[in-house]
């Protein structure tokens, strides 16, 4: 089915909980989850519990947007020698109709969350219960409209136009139409601005108590995904606006040391997700990606592409501390290194979701789309921020807008590599993916695959349009 109608929380009880609370709220349904303010600060906790599994797909580890989608665009080699759901991304052979495979990946965990979230909101509206207290509702509404605009937002990059789906009515919703693209964006855009005026400066915990710990999104998480959406749009304007409420924002700032930015609650990080599945792993992206063995082998199906590796200039520090090494006889092996720290350590390191850099980076082609180049208020100026963190230095290459342009995206490459699917939705928003991907000895055709322009989205799982009629294929599916 399109939403897993009849769950309205998720079951957690096989999972460490992402904040403890009172148990056993976090597996209540219906209308007792908005008795008091513990059960609605545990159902939207289950929400984050369930997204940092490595078994959702979404945010960490060998199903995730980061891994599958770096698979798909120009991020990483695939290794595998059975992995079919990544070798189907990698040569971008999806099919709408593979069974269980890579089709399935995304679509019903950002659903089954949508639905989720879709039921805090409703469950905090009807809920008249003095024991949930104004604070809390404010609060958890907030975050709930956040994840809505988050989850909406992968929805409409993986897929293009998707179904808005903003009720649990499981007969509207299994029954609901694709609606445009534009559509998604206003929604997502109404959202964001809610959970703006709902969510404080703060850090909070699932208590509504001000905390040191980055993983509820706040005001600066719903600015900062505001500020990338108004990118996508080509609102310079607003994207300016945003971001820049973000880098002015005394919560965060660059890490000087680049092997820390990645550690939980560093001040780079404008929203993290703890891990939470068990406590002898950090993140899964350092379980899948830190090769201890030639990938091909085991667990460790990837390694990072020829093709991104060229494109680090001599001297960047990113190269020195984000990218590893294994050497294996004679052949070195180039792997994500951003996350270091995999099985049996203490829990030092978050799942990165939104963070300090991307937001210059923002501000820096925002600027440069409106002609502002030069000058200490300028795209250069924001661009050299992130150069000179890295060690590099200043731009000093052509202030055309085109140029300036060309060398932002040039560094987002280099900055956000294997960071939930930033690269591919960069070519495919600048217009640059088929380019990139499809021309002679580029990089489809080096991947063994062979690139048609409709494989810049991915299709809907068969299964959904058998169960709705009212829902259509994407093009070239």
């Amino acid at each position: 089915m399109l939403l897993a109608v009849f769950i309205i929380l998720v079951d957690l009880t096989s999972c460490k909980k992402f904040v403890q609370v009172d148990p056993p709220v976090t597996s209540t349904s219906g209308q007792t989850v908005f008795s008091d303010n513990a059960g609605a600060e545990a159902a939207m906790t289950g929400i984050y519990d369930v997204m940092v599994s490595n078994f959702s797909g979404l945010v960490s580890g060998g199903s995730s947007i980061s891994y599958l989608v770096g698979a798909q665009a120009d991020e990483l080699k695939d290794y595998s020698p059975t992995s079919q759901p990544l070798r189907q991304f990698y040569t971008n052979s999806l099919s709408s109709s593979t069974n269980g495979k890579a089709n399935k990946y995304f679509w019903p965990e950002i659903y089954k969350q949508l639905y989720v979230a879709n039921a805090v909101l409703e469950g905090l509206s009807k809920s008249n219960n003095v024991l949930l207290s104004a604070s809390t509702r404010q609060q958890i509404g907030g975050e709930a409209k956040f994840m809505r605009a988050f989850l909406q937002f992968y929805a409409t990059n993986l897929y293009g136009d998707v179904p808005l789906v903003t009720s649990t009515d499981y007969l509207t919703n299994n029954n609901i139409h694709r609606s445009p693209q534009g559509d998604i964006y206003n929604h997502i855009v109404q959202d964001l601005k809610d959970a703006q005026s709902a969510l404080g400066n703060d850090f909070v915990d699932a208590s509504g108590n001000v905390t040191s710990e980055r993983t509820r999104p706040n005001k600066g998480a719903a600015s900062a995904l505001l500020a990338r959406t108004y990118l996508y749009l080509g609102k310079w304007d607003s994207a300016e606006i945003a971001a820049t409420s973000v880098l002015n924002n005394s919560n965060y700032a660059l890490n000087t040391d680049l092997s820390s930015v990645f550690l939980a609650n560093s001040p780079e990080a404008i929203w993290q997700f703890q891990p939470v599945v068990t406590p002898t792993y950090n993140t899964f992206d350092a379980y899948y990606f830190i090769l201890t063995s030639a990938p091909g082998t085991g667990r460790f199906n990837v390694a990072l592409s020829p093709s991104l590796i060229s494109t680090f200039e001599a001297g960047d520090s990113r190269f020195v501390n984000w990218v590893g090494q294994k050497k294996v006889g004679t052949t070195t092996y180039y792997f994500p290194y951003k996350y270091k720290v995999g099985q049996n350590k203490p829990l030092t390191e978050y799942v990165m979701a939104l963070r300090l850099a991307e937001q210059y980076l923002i501000r820096a082609e925002a600027r440069a789309q409106k002609g502002n180049i030069d000058g200490p208020s300028g795209a250069i100026a924001d661009l050299n921020t992130i150069r000179s963190r890295a060690g590099l230095e200043p731009y000093n290459g052509a202030t055309d807008m085109q140029s300036v342009l060309a060398a932002i995206l040039h560094e987002r490459q280099v900055e956000l590599f294997t960071e939930w699917g930033h690269r591919w939705f960069d070519l495919k928003r600048t217009g640059t993916l088929n380019s990139v991907m499809g021309s002679p000895g580029n990089a489809c055709q080096l991947k063994g695959g062979a690139w048609s322009a409709d494989w810049a989205l991915l299709p809907l799982p068969l299964s959904e349009i058998q169960i709705n009629p009212n829902l259509t294929q994407n093009h070239g599916y």
